[in-house]
């Protein structure tokens, strides 16, 4: 299984726009961070992780192939605000499963009236949306996911555990214990962390998802969701414990 980040920074995207700090005007490719979203790719199938407002620039830097489903984490426009410029993939290779909680299948079908429903006029994608709730497996090809239920600040969103070692989670403030049972045995953890001081209300901070994701156990750990204030990227890697490391737009990690 492969995991390619195809954006690893928050709302506001790196550079901000307006912000003149050493790190938004960095030359740097690794200070460059596009809205939040990744790929998955296993032996049989192309997932997509969250399709927000930059993923048309994303698209044009991976291979036009097939994606079989795309997983939305929540209904916040950074994450879902690409969802129309999906459409050459299902012109091409035809309908597109996406999955959502209750909660986000609402707003999407609220804001992109026109991509559902049974008279859709031509040229609109076709997305077919599948709700989902926390815990409830679903498969695409063979590759078992399991939804995870996370606060972000006092709404409930989805992490995803994706096959035996993987998991993505991401805008996480806080989680239940009950939920660690779903995360027993990961071994590769994607994670928010969004800088390391200034307490944000519904966003981990770099020590608390350290210790979540040591609470895990997880071997390899990789933040994303990340602002311009964590300093520039080599930098701030420097400052974490053996083990993480903060993800850059266009990294590729393999999980075995």
């Amino acid at each position: 299984m492969r995991l390619t980040f195809l954006g690893t920074g928050t709302s506001c995207g790196v550079p901000v726009i307006g912000c003149h700090c050493n790190v938004c005007t960095s030359d740097n490719p690794k200070d460059k961070r596009l809205r939040a979203s990744a790929l998955v790719e296993t032996e049989d199938a192309r997932i997509l992780i969250d399709c927000g407002p930059d993923f048309y620039h994303q698209a044009l830097r991976m291979p036009f192939q097939r994606i079989d489903a795309i997983l939305l984490t929540h209904r916040h426009y950074d994450h879902v605000g690409g969802l129309d410029d999906i459409r050459p993939f299902f012109y091409e290779f035809g309908d597109i499963h996406v999955y959502a909680n209750d909660d986000t299948a609402k707003a999407i079908t609220q804001t992109m009236p026109y991509c559902f429903g049974e008279h859709l006029y031509p040229g609109v994608p076709r997305l077919d949306l599948r709700v989902i709730k926390p815990h409830q497996e679903l498969k695409v090809g063979r590759t078992a996911i399991v939804p995870i239920e996370v606060m972000h600040k006092k709404l409930p969103i989805l992490g995803y555990r994706i096959g035996e070692k993987l998991a993505y989670i991401t805008d996480m403030k806080t989680i239940a214990d009950t939920e660690f049972g779903y995360l027993e045995g990961v071994e590769t953890l994607v994670v928010n962390a969004l800088r390391f001081t200034d307490d944000h209300p519904a966003h981990m901070l770099v020590d608390e998802a350290v210790a979540f994701a040591r609470k895990i156990g997880a071997q390899k750990v990789y933040f994303t969701h990340t602002t311009h204030d964590i300093g520039l990227h080599d930098e701030a890697n420097a400052r974490l414990p053996e083990g993480f490391m903060f993800a850059y737009d266009g990294q590729e990690i393999t999980i075995d």
